[in-house]
């Protein structure tokens, strides 16, 4: 008898084992025809709990990424800190709002693949990584809805980092390798409703990778079997990598940020031309500074642009 067996053994006949407890991830295919979080259902195993002993008691802890919420709100992040701006809060809360409808609500109706939400921006540095992981947290708020966020960015991955989660497996590893399953590199967040997908490990052909046919049947099962959540892809910028247009053809819906008195107009009609076969494009206008009646400074400006 092994070391848990024994620990096992002992908690029974003191009677301190759960009633009811915590199982393991289900595989994938029985996780999105439910559409919900990653179930778990089998006993313990060592891959996704840690099984330790203690004073003789049997101690289960789920893995759990703990993300920093003081951190995130220093740096201008919707968080569920106390001291996250209230600005904010009401400016996602503004701009999450249709895509949520296009998502879940009336205005899904003849929008492919409408729950999953490319998240873009013509060159590097106009906030997209910032916006995507914003609306990630304040569409994780909604009392009814759960959100996968998933960093598509593989060649310069941050949201791990801004996170403060590991970095891999993630979503090379998946599409590289025929023995990962999505499951696999889900990690769930210390937040409830938000789980997170890392970019993984750098890879030369990462552009061959995301446009693969294994990452189409990807998109297609997340949209298809994940009705009740929205996935939010952070992608490369359209006019820096080829991957972001790619990507784009995979989502019923796509942010285009676009960096307030900074980016020219060029360059963002570049993007746009990039985006004409996308069903839903919005445009977020980043780091504005307009004075709004309400008495403070107004939310990211927000256009549409579609089909």
């Amino acid at each position: 008898m092994n070391t848990i067996e024994r620990a096992l053994h002992k908690a029974e006949n003191e009677n301190q084992i759960a009633a009811n407890p915590t199982a393991l991830p289900e595989d994938i295919k029985s996780q999105l025809d439910k559409g919900k979080e990653e179930l778990l259902s089998t006993p313990m195993s060592t891959k996704n709990r840690i099984d330790a002993t203690e004073n003789g008691n049997l101690l289960n802890k789920e893995r759990i990424e703990n993300i920093d919420w003081d951190k995130l709100a220093g740096m201008g992040f919707v968080t569920p800190s106390i001291n996250t701006d209230q600005k904010s809060i009401e400016e996602y809360r503004n701009i999450k709002r249709p895509l949520i409808n296009n998502a879940l609500g009336s205005g899904s109706e003849g929008i492919q693949r409408s729950n999953l939400i490319l998240v873009t921006s013509s060159v590097p540095g106009e906030g997209k990584t910032f916006s995507a992981i914003n609306l990630a947290l304040s569409i994780a708020n909604e009392r009814d809805t759960k959100v996968l966020l998933i960093d598509a960015d593989v060649a310069r991955p941050s949201i791990s980092k801004t996170l403060g989660i590991k970095s891999s497996p993630g979503l090379i590893e998946y599409l590289e390798k025929n023995d990962i399953e999505f499951s696999d590199i889900i990690l769930k967040t210390n937040m409830p409703g938000l789980s997170v997908v890392p970019a993984g490990k750098q890879h030369r052909h990462s552009t061959e990778l995301l446009t693969s046919n294994k990452m189409v049947r990807l998109a297609q099962e997340l949209s298809t079997r994940y009705p009740d959540r929205i996935v939010i892809f952070d992608s490369p910028p359209l006019l820096a990598a080829t991957q972001g247009a790619a990507l784009a053809g995979l989502v019923g819906q796509v942010v285009l940020v676009v960096e307030a008195e900074n980016t020219p107009q060029a360059m963002v009609m570049s993007s746009v031309n990039k985006l004409e076969f996308c069903d839903v494009v919005l445009l977020l206008l980043n780091k504005t500074q307009v004075y709004m009646e309400t008495g403070y400074y107004g939310y990211d400006g927000y256009g549409t642009y579609g089909n």
